[in-house]
């Protein structure tokens, strides 16, 4: 970083990028000028042309280096970390910009002090129990502006979206029961989606597997869309199904979603279990179908074949009904325990996707009590083994030893289908990473620098400019983002810098916090919250808040 000593009309200039602007069209070499946190000026070929070069107060020599838009993380589970870890390197060392967050129907807002614990417990497995944070607020807006004032009123690492999350939502109008909601009950509801959307979030998620969201009929789902659609947002659903079902899940979505009028975007768009391998063009030719008869449908992955929940979510839904306090008792009680393995292990339980359970498949990634840390790292399968037990005895000790707060790895993916997905013109990139537990999935420190590195420059399966545009030009659409996502003046300096020889994911799922390599330098909001490749203690980042339709 070179300074300028003379004040120019801009506080920072990049010289000479090679600028991927987000949009797929091919690269160019230009000087960006950026002040007060957005792009003012872009000159093309400005050292070979001879004009007017922009000046500034200070100025980064990005021979060799690419400049594109700030990576967007379509798919994160950082609620509570952005307010937790003002660092949060692991998002913001790979480029990451901008995450959207409230997923897969189960987040922190809107709630009530009593549905407000039961989410707390529900899902600290994804986030932890959050004993370090004040849950101040309640609603939507409120949570908004928390993120907006971040640690001691300075902001948070990196931009944050919000879904209202539909489980939520059930949770505090319907309860936890697998029950319909009564027509007073499903008002209610509208009231709270639509008062969430005034207040600023972009969508809607769901979880289909999870409870309580999962007992929601289409009827109810339908209504809620249609708040959403009313309000310009879209719909962001975990389907009820990635293994068996798939298909017929992702076509349940598409019909869901049609009816309503409603954007629909697909969570972590995979085609994972044995059912489904190779099966990722017939997912491709529904959508297809689909966007050639008008839906507007947008999905997201991540590059890697492994998924990554929790433990307890592999239970039949009707284990889970009642929340968290009611399936510890059900792990009590000897003839519901079997009747739980036997819905696992023989029949395929829905919490499962209706295949199965191969305890070999299942890795413990993370405990919240330390006296089960020998399990991390491990097959569920491998740790019964070592003990001279049933895999459905150590997986039922740590339900409930942990209470419920085990997070797992499953290894059912196929690279095939991974690479089939990322290539279609819809896609766009989530990380779905748990930043929490001993050895989490790689996908939350490594997603972007993987993209970039393994499937662009070594695979070849993308190029650059369409990887690029895919990280960031079409999420910021789907978002209804008007100044972001493209490398164009006027538009929010949300910007990263890498090495596309070099830029390359370090984290493994033996070493899953290793950070990357290659991407020296990360602009939020026009300040350097990566410079030289070490975060800074800029806090930049802010709420983002939907567009009006």
């Amino acid at each position: 970083m070179d300074r300028v000593e003379t004040a120019g009309f801009a506080d920072l200039v990049v010289r000479d990028a090679d600028v991927v602007d987000g949009t797929g069209t091919p690269s160019y070499r230009a000087d960006v000028a950026v002040r007060g946190g957005r792009i003012v000026s872009i000159v093309k070929e400005a050292a070979a042309a001879g004009c007017q070069r922009p000046r500034a107060r200070r100025e980064l020599d990005a021979e060799g280096l690419v400049l594109s838009p700030g990576f967007i993380d379509m798919h994160a589970h950082s609620d509570l970390a952005l307010l937790r870890d003002p660092d949060h390197s692991a998002k913001a060392a790979q480029g990451v910009t901008l995450e959207v967050i409230g997923q897969d129907g189960l987040s922190y807002a809107p709630v009530d002090d009593r549905t407000l614990a039961e989410v707390r417990r529900a899902i600290t497995g994804w986030n932890g129990h959050g004993d370090d944070i004040d849950f101040s607020w309640r609603s939507v807006g409120e949570y908004l502006d928390r993120l907006d004032h971040g640690f001691d009123g300075e902001g948070i690492a990196v931009n944050a979206a919000y879904l209202i999350p539909q489980g939520t939502v059930r949770a505090l109008a319907v309860g936890w029961e697998d029950r319909p909601a009564t027509p007073a009950e499903l008002d209610r509801m509208r009231r709270l989606v639509a008062e969430g959307m005034a207040q600023g979030a972009v969508g809607m998620s769901s979880g289909l597997t999870y409870t309580p969201g999962m007992y929601a009929p289409d009827s109810e789902l339908t209504e809620l869309c249609r708040v959403v659609a009313r309000h310009g947002g879209y719909y962001c659903p975990h389907h009820r199904s990635y293994g068996a079902g798939a298909l017929e899940a992702y076509a349940e979505m598409v019909a869901l979603t049609r009816d309503a009028d409603c954007p629909l975007h697909l969570a972590h768009a995979t085609m994972n279990f044995g059912p489904n391998k190779g099966r990722a063009p017939e997912l491709l030719a529904l959508l297809d179908d689909a966007l050639a008869a008008g839906a507007d449908i947008t999905l997201d992955t991540y590059p890697y074949t492994p998924g990554c929940t929790t433990l307890v979510a592999l239970l039949p839904s009707w284990a889970s009904e009642g929340g968290p306090e009611r399936v510890l008792g059900r792990l009590a009680d000897g003839a519901a325990t079997e009747r739980i393995r036997h819905d696992l292990e023989a029949t395929g339980s829905d919490g499962c996707h209706g295949v199965p359970v191969e305890w070999e498949t299942i890795e413990i990634s993370g405990v919240t009590a330390p006296a089960l840390a020998e399990y991390v790292g491990r097959s569920v399968a491998e740790s019964a083994a070592r003990r001279g037990e049933s895999p459905w005895t150590v997986a039922r000790r740590l339900l409930v030893e942990d209470r419920l707060g085990t997070t797992i790895l499953q290894h059912v993916g196929h690279e095939e289908n991974v690479r089939a997905i990322m290539r279609h013109p819809v896609h766009t990139g989530g990380s779905d990473g748990i930043l929490r537990g001993t050895k989490p999935h790689p996908r939350a420190y490594g997603t972007f620098p993987r993209y970039l590195g393994h499937y662009v420059r070594e695979l070849g399966v993308l190029s650059l400019e369409e990887c690029v545009a895919h990280l960031t030009g079409r999420p910021a659409a789907r978002l209804r983002l008007p100044d972001r996502g493209v490398v164009r003046e006027g538009y929010r300096a949300d910007l990263v810098l890498f090495d596309p020889a070099t830029v390359a994911a370090g984290a493994t799922f033996e070493r899953p916090r290793t950070p990357p390599t290659g991407i020296p330098y990360v602009l939020v909001d026009g300040r350097l919250v990566i410079e030289d490749g070490r975060r800074t203690d800029v806090l930049a980042g802010r709420a983002v808040r939907r567009t009006p339709a």
